[in-house]
């Protein structure tokens, strides 16, 4: 079987075909084997952030200053430029840490689609192994442009258009770097080399990908129309979707160590 990058040098060089209903129908059918499993851990695990949260604001400004006001003028605080710059690479230290536990959702879907167990412990699965730091580096170097974006429009510009044009390159961005984790995890690759592969796999592809995308995000949102607490519980296709994409473009196949006895000899 062909290396990732192997693969994504014949993409480079003769492009690739992505079946947009055969992609959509594995996302679905994934996404019906973790849905449950993957809003319970999201709902466990965002009581306890938010309770952490707020304990730590507690402490720091005690509950009385907890009001409206105290938000507002908190937000409204004017930063130094070295203020910002420390802002900016906490938030994207923080996405870098974060990143592998939203691998481990499609190491989820993995195990799901290849029908092996998982469990809670499999969210925390890249924390331990060889691809913590590159998949934190993926999620260092996509926050800081981010951030440095959001940073400079929102220093320098108050207009709406123009912090709007701010999320538009943000969300750019995100769709650029679409496939970057599943190019680490399951590519095996180093951070830059997935980055680079993510640019050169968009572009060959870009509507296909692009209108995935987009169901991938609506479906994750079906559940705040219906009843906002079930948006926990549909974000799982997300994920879902991005792994189907993934599979759709690279064969994930393991190689049968019995085929392969005698192939060195053999040529």
């Amino acid at each position: 079987m062909k290396s990732t990058l192997d693969q994504i040098e014949d993409i480079k060089n003769h492009g690739y075909s992505l079946d947009f209903s055969t992609v959509f129908n594995h996302a679905f059918e994934n996404y019906k084997k973790i849905a449950l499993y993957f809003g319970l851990i999201i709902l466990v695990f965002s009581v306890i952030f938010f309770f952490g949260l707020f304990s730590v604001l507690f402490a720091l400004y005690g509950v009385e200053s907890m009001s409206k006001d105290f938000f507002e003028n908190f937000d409204s605080q004017k930063q130094s430029s070295v203020q910002m710059l420390i802002s900016l690479l906490g938030t994207s230290v923080i996405s870098g840490l974060i990143a592998p536990f939203s691998a481990g959702f499609l190491k989820m879907a993995d195990c799901a689609d290849k029908d092996e167990e998982f469990n809670v412990s499999t969210i925390f699965t890249y924390y331990k192994t060889h691809h913590f730091s590159q998949i934190f580096t993926v999620g260092f170097i996509i926050a800081i442009i981010s951030g440095a974006i959001s940073t400079i429009i929102g220093a320098y510009f108050n207009e709406m258009g123009i912090i709007g044009m701010s999320i538009l390159l943000n969300l750019i961005i995100s769709f650029l770097t679409y496939l970057a984790i599943p190019l680490v995890i399951f590519g095996d690759l180093k951070a830059l080399d997935a980055l680079k592969s993510c640019l050169i796999i968009i572009s060959k592809n870009p509507l296909i990908i692009f209108a995935l995308v987009i169901v991938g995000f609506i479906g994750s949102f079906i559940g705040f129309f219906g009843c906002c607490i079930a948006i926990i519980f549909t974000l799982a296709f997300n994920t879902s979707m991005t792994y189907a994409t993934y599979y759709g473009i690279f064969n994930m196949e393991e190689e049968d160590p019995i085929d392969t006895i005698g192939q060195s000899d053999l040529e």
